[in-house]
């Protein structure tokens, strides 16, 4: 078993619809309208065990993943969704060790979900011109215990990169193909680059962009559909996360 300690961040579930990110701390409570739990009574608890609240509710104390922190930040932008998040990591073929550039920080998720990966020995150079995004997202990133493995950069990409021979690049701007030329310089050969954009007319702008410095380009949409799991009633849900973005990826080619 795994004792919950002082300090330690808990997310407390109710049900598939109310859950929270929360530390467990002598003297705290955490208000909800099944009752008030007092967060001193989890420490010393296991992960997986319940709580009780005043009004006799059950909360169990699970241990949070990345992705539950993530969805507790502060976000003075728009986040990517898991699903766009996951298959970019997965694309880009990143690790433990990889040095990789960020080119707009926005309110961390990225950033966050790229340190954790490339841990202990890999970094994250964050490129945000805005510097009260770039604060925000340090606040973020140091909720997830992961800021050691960033550094921010508050500068404009387009004007390029301090760092070469990184292992990858991802761009989240609202003019990607501007970047373009600084993503091939700091890469190295025959390593990828994925570029998130929210409408059709900057993918085409992209990937012109990339045509003649980049092969293997490819643009994607990822969904994710919840299923409604109950016996004789299962069935897709009725709702669902329609349209945020479109991936595009691509790999550097040396000049001839």
């Amino acid at each position: 078993m795994t004792v919950i300690k002082d300090g330690e961040s808990v997310l407390l579930y109710l049900n598939e619809r109310r859950k929270w990110l929360v530390e467990a701390r002598e003297g705290r409570e955490f208000h909800t309208h099944m009752g008030i739990v007092r967060l001193g009574e989890v420490i010393g608890k296991d992960f997986g065990s319940c709580v009780t609240s005043t009004l006799g509710a059950e909360f169990y104390l699970l241990f949070p993943s990345l992705c539950d922190r993530i969805r507790q930040v502060r976000r003075p932008t728009q986040i990517l969704y898991d699903k766009d998040i996951g298959l970019c990591l997965y694309r880009l073929g990143v690790g433990p060790g990889s040095v990789v550039i960020e080119a707009g920080t926005g309110s961390g998720a990225m950033t966050g979900s790229l340190a954790n990966i490339v841990r202990p020995d890999g970094h994250v150079y964050s490129y945000e011109i805005r510097q009260e995004f770039m604060e925000t997202a340090k606040r973020n990133l140091e909720k997830m215990r992961l800021g050691e493995y960033v550094s921010f950069r508050n500068a404009d990409a387009r004007d390029g990169f301090e760092e070469k021979d990184v292992d990858a690049v991802f761009v989240d701007l609202g003019d990607p193909w501007l970047v373009m030329d600084p993503v091939h310089t700091a890469l190295k050969g025959g390593r990828p680059v994925a570029s998130f954009s929210p409408t059709v007319n900057q993918v085409e702008k992209v990937v012109e962009a990339m045509a003649k410095r980049f092969v293997d380009i490819e643009t994607v949409e990822c969904f994710v559909r919840s299923i409604r799991v109950e016996k004789g009633k299962t069935r897709p849900m009725s709702l669902m996360v329609g349209h945020t973005g479109y991936l595009t990826f691509g790999r550097k080619i040396l000049e001839k």
